[in-house]
């Protein structure tokens, strides 16, 4: 729920708890509005100079916009008959109010669309209201556009109407503020500045809170859901509501025989407070004292949360859609989608939510599951900045444009694309996008402010059109020499040189189709709300359900830098071929069928990571939107027709939810909103509404705990001295686990107890920060990879890492499924390639893949060989790189990678010297997203503010007592079990 409707609601429930009377003959003499003195225009010489101005949203600057109106409307002066304004007849309701008896008390509940209201109507909309929306019936309606500088002024007031409708409108205060309308038809597709103003408890919407609250104005917000569904000019506006004119205005259901002090208002649980639980939880007051010794030496000097820079809030993202079908309107942010495609939205209706336990309200919309996830945060992960900023201060300085370009260009997407779009269109070349572009705001001064926008997009990370305008199979050549695309080809070149179809798509080079369509999975969408909205028309499109809409982001292919020369091309991440290539294979891209046909397992990415069944197994039915509708909603006059705005529920309703195993990312998230500028509240549904982040959280632990892999020990033996246990891991991913970029890693933690519990020998136990130890609590090889102070490598050319095991004997050597790849090395012509020898030192530069060392993460059921990956790479326009780079590397002679699904290996532990009787053995799997050697790359390679604020955040992270505590992640254990 936006703060306009927050406030609405929690002002309305305040009054009527303190304002309403006990019996029925009192209830129409107290109305909580009524002020003793009348609330008219003071100072009509100022109204006058304000006149013009207030016409025109937007000028001379948004913000002195803003404050233009906030004088205008505080100061009453639309309340103006002389100059032409005209109001209602009354004080109406615009929707039931409903009793409810319990308990042997009586409440009330206004159901309406707002707060009952008074509309003002400024010269120019009143008579367009008589010219196109005449009294008589037979008379063409909407023949012309509200002319610009119009303007509604929807005052609201207590609810029921009945409590104030004998007052005089001129002694009534607006206690729940107003609604506005300002007509420009030049500045939106959908014509209007929208927006709330309180005229006693208003806060400006810039600069932005602390809680990084959506805005109270602007263009292209919320209010568009309902008045999409308008007839034309996105206006229900109506002469019978209007002094003078015939006609009385709808009327419903007023219950309001009784003392109304219901705890409630008519936005059904948006004003409950939320549980204990689940509030904020609060950082530490400082540095915990283990990061410090472990990584301290990065940063002599300490960043501060007073000095550390902030990431924009989310406030100011907001590029709504312009008029006509203009190649501004490439991306708008997701914002524009959230007011129909998230739960709550209208107040009225709760359609894709489902209910926890207590009653507490989950927001399942496609906007709400996919704001919180690590694809909604990409444009402010501050592990993608830190790592940019190491590949541009400190890997290949020389080329610090083209990376951020090619970062920015999956993170960021629509900022990047939108940017060398506009540069295109203004006769310029595609150029390449900056890092400071990201914090461009409406706040900024000249020439920055130009590129509002483009910040607004940037930060939105992978938003909604990057996927539901991808262009892909026919729809990809159909619009492949569009203007939309002009940029594509040259990306497409660069970073994937020789590959053609699909494999051209790589790296987030995908095309896009034209800026009106927008892409969905169900048939025969309702069009007409949408395109009154934001101007673009929604169409069916089976390609939205393939693999392939997350393939070309997820399948990374760049270019090998050496002093900032290109000495190769290589896939620094793969995880869409790795799925290609096994069991979960679908068997058919977009483009028509493939080789091997689908797998014994097919399932697509978006069957596991945008859930589509409930905990039962059965599918979700729900609507997907939420708008005004006709049977559904209380009535209104011009709107359109039942079977132009009635939605259906869609059977197989997906989840956006679209999580791995990244949950350091969303508890910083949670703790440091405020530094990364975002919303830990759910807009539509605050309070009442269950935490989105902790939502995020809990399907990332339950994708951990039920999808990712099982654990089990056995053949447990004593013999000769030494214990004996087989280990089995099994993957149960579509794909290699862990996949995605090169740095996650998985562990094996194997302990042995003695009766009472106590630790006797463990392999791949860790420190608080996460780093495995040997039995003397040492790091163990490949841990650490600088000294202290970040002064020098250790032992780079050694490469030092743990190596594939089939056993285990000691306490120093550890399973670890990861990949890890080393640099160039320094000769005047380095080679790369599986098949070239390794002469760099291990690097996390992702412009440095340039041979792997080791690659044995888990493969997953029913990976195909060489042979046959080399023809589906093919099929897909691929190399035969990509077959060989999916592979596995320093696995030799372990039969569990031939066909993959899982690795078996054996711990053998000398009894001798261990310092009790050995009564069980517990294997665990831990996963972790950032090892504490990543984290140490990027504060010693890293210069500048995005690893500062890494730095700052990763020290006050709170994580002990959390799933995440150590920074390891558990996944799954076998429990402990008994040495026989």
């Amino acid at each position: 729920m936006s703060s306009l409707r927050r406030r609405l609601t929690v002002t309305l429930a305040a009054l009527l708890i303190g304002g309403c009377v006990a019996d029925r003959t009192r209830a129409a003499d107290a109305c909580p509005a009524l002020r003793t003195e009348a609330q008219r225009p003071a100072d009509l010489e100022l109204c006058a100079s304000l006149e013009s101005r207030v016409r025109r949203p937007g000028y001379p600057t948004e913000q002195q916009y803003r404050d233009t109106l906030s004088t205008y409307l505080g100061k009453y002066c639309h309340r103006n008959p002389r100059n032409g304004w005209v109001s209602d007849k009354r004080i109406r309701d615009v929707g039931p109010f409903i009793g409810r008896q319990e308990f042997g008390r009586w409440s009330g509940q206004m159901l309406g669309t707002h707060a009952p209201v008074i509309i003002w109507y400024s010269p120019e909309m009143y008579a367009w209201l008589k010219q196109n929306r005449p009294d008589h019936s037979d008379l063409p309606q909407d023949a012309a556009s509200v002319p610009d500088g119009a303007m509604m002024v929807k005052e609201m007031f207590p609810a029921p109407a009945d409590l104030c409708v004998r007052a005089d409108p001129a002694y009534l205060e607006p206690t729940s503020g107003a609604a506005i309308m300002v007509r420009a038809s030049a500045m939106s597709h959908d014509g209007w500045f929208w927006g709330w103003f309180g005229f006693s408890d208003y806060t400006p919407d810039w600069p932005a809170t602390e809680a990084n609250a959506y805005p109270n104005l602007g263009f292209g917000q919320y209010c568009v859901n309902c008045h999409a569904s308008a007839k034309g000019s996105s206006t229900f506006a109506s002469l019978r509501n209007i002094k003078g004119h015939p006609g009385e205005p709808l009327v419903f259901l007023s219950q309001n025989f009784f003392t109304n002090t219901k705890d409630d208002n008519q936005h059904l649980l948006v004003a409950k407070a939320p549980p204990a639980e689940f509030r904020r939880p609060v950082a530490p007051p400082g540095y915990h004292p283990d990061f410090l010794r472990a990584f301290g030496g990065a940063r002599p000097e300490l960043p501060t949360f007073a000095r550390v820079s902030h990431l924009p809030p989310e406030t100011y993202d907001n590029a709504w859609s312009m008029p006509g079908s203009t190649l501004a309107n490439l991306f708008v942010t997701s914002d524009q989608c959230m007011g129909c495609h998230a739960a709550g939205s209208t107040g009225l209706q709760f359609d894709m939510t489902v209910l926890r336990a207590g009653g507490v309200m989950e927001n399942i919309s496609p906007w709400a599951t996919w704001r919180s996830s690590p694809m909604g945060l990409a444009g402010r992960d501050p592990f993608f900045f830190s790592q940019m900023e190491s590949e541009t201060t400190h890997f290949h300085p020389g080329s610090a444009a083209a990376i951020q370009d090619i970062c920015f260009g999956c993170h960021a997407v629509a900022g990047q694309r939108q940017h060398a779009v506009n540069r295109v269109q203004r006769g310029e070349t595609c150029g390449t996008f900056s890092r400071d572009l990201v914090d461009a705001t409406p706040l900024d001064t000249d020439p920055q402010k130009r590129e509002a926008r483009i910040g607004a997009l940037s930060r939105d990370g992978i938003t909604c059109l990057a996927c539901h305008r991808q262009a892909l199979g026919p729809d990809a050549v159909a619009h492949a020499e569009a203007p939309q695309n002009a940029c594509v080809s040259q990306r497409q070149e660069a970073l994937n040189p020789g590959l053609t179809g699909f494999a051209k798509t790589f790296t987030g080079s995908f095309p896009m189709a034209a800026t009106d369509q927008v892409f969905g999975p169900f048939e025969s969408p309702k069009d007409k709300p949408m395109r009154n909205g934001i101007g673009m028309v929604p169409e069916h499109r089976t390609s939205i359900s393939s693999s392939e809409v997350c393939g070309s982001c997820h399948v990374v292919h760049l270019p090998v830098l050496k002093n900032d020369r290109v000495i190769a091309h290589a896939y620094e991440q793969a995880t869409y071929a790795e799925w290609l290539f096994s069991a979960y294979r679908s068997g058919e891209g977009t483009a028509g069928k493939l080789p091997y046909g689908p797998g014994e397992a097919a399932r697509s990415c978006q069957d596991c990571h945008m859930q589509s069944r409930d905990a039962a197994g059965r599918p979700i039915v729900s609507k997907i939107a939420s708008i005004q509708e006709y049977s559904n909603f209380p009535q209104a006059e011009n709107v359109l027709p039942p079977k132009d705005i009635d939605l259906q529920p869609r059977s197989g309703f997906a989840q956006h939810t679209l999580v791995g195993l990244n949950i350091v990312l969303i508890k910083m998230a949670e703790q440091f909103a405020g530094v990364l500028g975002i919303r830990t509240e759910d807009p539509m549904l605050p309070r009442g509404g269950y935490p989105p982040l902790k939502r995020t959280e809990q399907a990332i632990l339950d994708q951990a705990q039920h999808s990712t892999a099982d654990i089990a020990v056995s053949d447990v033996t004593q013999e000769a001295g030494v214990l004996k246990a087989r280990v089995s891991v099994r993957n149960k991913a579509g794909h290699k686990f862990p996949s995605g970029v090169g740095f996650r890693r998985a562990f094996v933690e194997f302990v042995v107890r003695d009766g009472a519990g106590r630790n006797l020998w463990a392999s791949g136990r860790t420190d608080t920060m996460g780093v495995i130890q040997d039995g003397r609590g040492e790091p163990v090889a490949g841990e650490v990879w600088w000294d202290r102070e970040c002064k020098a490598r250790l032992e780079p050319s050694k490469r030092l890492h743990q190596s594939h095991f089939q056993t285990i004997r000691r306490q120093d050597e550890v399973q670890i499924y990861q990949e890890l790849v080393a640099a160039p090395g320094d000769g005047p012509n380095p080679s790369c390639g599986d098949e070239a020898p390794a002469t760099g030192a291990l690097s996390t530069s992702f412009l440095s893949v340039c041979k792997r060392v080791k690659d044995n993460r888990l493969l997953p059921e029913g990976y195909l060989p060489l042979e046959a990956r080399t023809e589906l790479a093919m099929a897909i326009g691929a190399d035969a790189k990509l077959a060989k780079e999916t592979g596995s590397v320093g696995v030799e002679g372990d039969p569990d990678y031939v066909m993959g699904g899982g690795d078996s290996f054996t711990y053998e532990v000398p009894l001798r010297n261990l310092g009790g009787e050995a009564r069980t053995v517990e294997a665990t799997l831990f996963y972790q997203a950032q090892p504490p050697f990543y984290l140490q790359d990027r504060f010693c390679t890293g210069k500048g503010r995005d690893t500062d604020r890494l730095f700052l955040l990763a020290g006050f992270l709170r994580q002990q007592g959390t799933e995440s505590e150590d920074w390891k992640l558990k996944l799954v254990t076998t429990g402990r079990v008994r040495v026989p």
